[in-house]
């Protein structure tokens, strides 16, 4: 009888690619303190949703555009004449859903940091916590989040494990920073 033939794993299939490369090599699961970037990976993450992340990847010099650098303070003042543009803009996934979550999470990030002082504060009140905890969490305090959305979020961003095998360098690196799901252990 055969042995099943193992899947390839993202640090298989990542390294050298011209958009998967450079995430995998130096973004995915490093830890990740700054409010623009954790909101950025968040809205990436949401627009991922029944899309390739190679098509997120693809459109995300166009995301930061439209949604001005991922400021959270801009992102939260959209109206509708911006919810009107970003749904005309061919540059990035124009989801009325998608794009509604993006603005109205942008707002509840801002009173996340009333009472946590930054939602990379808000993330470390609440750590460590399981995935289906995490997930509750999420679904609680954001839209458009549902259990995928949040494992990969929390992955990318250092709050869960998985991003790499044991065996890939940039485990080690990662490993090196000490990130926060390595510290829960």
């Amino acid at each position: 009888m055969n042995a099943p033939i193992a899947k390839p794993t993202y640090c298989d299939i990542a390294p050298g690619h011209p958009w998967h490369g450079p995430y995998h090599d130096h973004e995915y699961g490093f830890p990740v303190s700054d409010d623009h970037v954790l909101f950025e990976r968040l809205v990436l993450e949401i627009n991922q949703a029944g899309l390739s992340w190679l098509t997120v990847l693809k459109k995300r010099e166009a995301f930061r555009a439209a949604f001005h650098g991922f400021d959270i303070d801009r992102v939260a003042a959209f109206g509708e004449a911006d919810r009107a543009r970003l749904l005309a803009d061919a540059g990035i996934i124009r989801n009325r859903l998608k794009v509604n979550a993006a603005i109205e999470n942008a707002r509840r990030i801002r009173v996340l940091r009333e009472t946590h002082g930054s939602f990379a504060g808000w993330l470390a009140a609440h750590h460590p916590l399981s995935k289906p905890d995490w997930v509750k969490l999420f679904r609680k305090a954001f839209l458009f989040t549902g259990g995928e959305i949040v494992g990969e979020f929390l992955m990318s961003t250092g709050y869960l494990p998985g991003t790499h095998s044991p065996t890939c360098p940039v485990y080690r690196r990662i490993a090196a920073l000490n990130p926060p799901w390595l510290s829960a252990q």
